[in-house]
């Protein structure tokens, strides 16, 4: 029997969604499609900046659907790649600048100020 961390989408599972809760569902998406419009930004660009937030959340299924519509809508492979570099930057940058909680923490406890 194989047991996966995260199961695939399927249809049972979509109807589950759908009949448990309809009203927040049928929500969602009318939300989805505002965001995803063209706007300010173009679709495409917001679908980049999805798949680099989909790496941040560390959501698989949000990776895949992204990184999908981003070549739907005509991202190349270097611009998902280089967007995924941009998560893994911001990432680590967000670790580094809050090393200030740690320094300052430190510098307390030696009882400087």
């Amino acid at each position: 029997m194989d047991h996966t961390m995260y199961p695939p989408s399927s249809a049972e599972l979509a109807r589950m969604r759908r009949e448990l809760a309809p009203k927040p569902l049928e929500a969602f998406k009318a939300f989805s499609a505002a965001v995803f419009a063209d706007g300010a930004l173009p679709n495409v660009t917001k679908q980049l900046i999805a798949v680099a937030v989909a790496h941040v959340t560390q959501c698989p299924y949000c990776i895949k659907g992204h990184t999908a519509e981003a070549l739907k809508q005509g991202a190349s492979e270097a611009q998902i790649m280089e967007a995924i570099w941009v998560a893994a930057e911001m990432r680590a940058g967000g670790a580094y600048a809050h090393s200030t909680l740690a320094l300052d923490s430190m510098r307390h406890a030696h009882g400087e100020d």
